[in-house]
């Protein structure tokens, strides 16, 4: 079911283009008009505001790949089969869901906003040409981890979801992205993420618990004779 939701979302936040030559540049619709919008406000900030945004969303990755290490060494200290595997889930789901990103800009070929949109400009520098924009793999990854941190230990999700809109909101306000890119890209990790915890979670926890259990066996090594 996440997956068949996380398709629809990226059907319907599509922009176009496929088979034709030439990158396909979106200048009009509700997406560029939000774009606009929301670079016309930043523009307006201090030089710095670009650098702060980009090491922002980069920064914010980092502590939400940290909090999935710091959720997988809790659960190697409690021996706790489930939470590791689903650590171990949500790491390797948010791999595939950035591949997966990765292999949807080349079929795309999405123009980023910051050279098809005329009148705007972006206060990061804008990724090189070749460098495409649908979906956000910054949202991928982000909102991946979040969601599969929320799944994981539902008490940080209250922390782990706002930081991945972070993330998110911060590349279209960066200039580098459109608003459909990044809720593609959210879309993108939040279904893969969760489809393979949801679905390989239960085998992938009696395996740990196997391995988990012998581990304590040699631990303890063999009882001693009376």
């Amino acid at each position: 079911m996440a997956l068949g939701a996380g398709a629809v979302a990226l059907v319907l936040l599509y922009p176009g283009g496929l088979g034709k030559a030439g990158p396909v540049e979106v200048t009009g619709g509700p997406s560029a008009a939000v774009y606009r919008a929301v670079n016309g406000v930043v523009a307006d900030g201090p030089s710095w505001t670009g650098a702060v945004l980009d090491l922002a969303a980069d920064g914010l990755l980092v502590v939400l790949g940290l909090l999935l290490a710091w959720a997988g060494w809790a659960a190697v200290r409690r021996r706790s089969a489930r939470d590791l595997a689903g650590a171990v889930l949500v790491g390797v789901g948010t791999v595939v869901a950035y591949a997966s990103s990765e292999a949807l800009k080349l079929v795309v070929d999405e123009e980023r906003p910051c050279r098809a949109v005329g009148g705007v400009e972006a206060v990061a520098d804008c990724p090189p040409a070749g460098d495409w924009s649908f979906p956000s793999n910054h949202a991928t990854l982000a909102v991946g981890l979040a969601v599969g941190l929320a799944v994981l230990l539902p008490r940080l999700a209250a922390l782990a979801l706002p930081l991945g809109a972070v993330v998110a909101v911060a590349r279209v306000a960066a200039g580098v992205h459109y608003p459909h890119d990044v809720l593609a890209g959210a879309a993108l990790g939040a279904a893969v993420v969760a489809a393979l915890m949801w679905s390989v979670g239960p085998p992938a926890t009696r395996a740990v618990a196997v391995l988990v259990e012998r581990r304590g066996a040699a631990e303890t090594g063999p009882a001693r004779r009376p």
